[in-house]
């Protein structure tokens, strides 16, 4: 009895090993395009604020 106790502990522990090793490497994949995303969103901010025609250059036009 108490040696299918221990495998069915010894199973049990595999799975959550492996379920955690899973979820580490999808977590460190979700990371990486989190980063790109902000990286795009970055750009896409510079570009509306710094780029020809843009908030910059209307509030320009307002002050003077």
């Amino acid at each position: 009895m108490n040696s299918s106790r221990d495998e069915d502990l010894h199973a049990v522990e595999t799975r959550i090993a492996v379920h955690e090793a899973v979820c580490a490497e999808r977590y460190g994949k979700i990371l990486d395009r989190v980063t790109r995303v902000e990286i795009v969103l970055y750009a896409i901010v510079a570009l509306l604020l710094f780029g020809e025609g843009t908030v910059i250059e209307a509030v320009k036009r307002l002050l003077g």
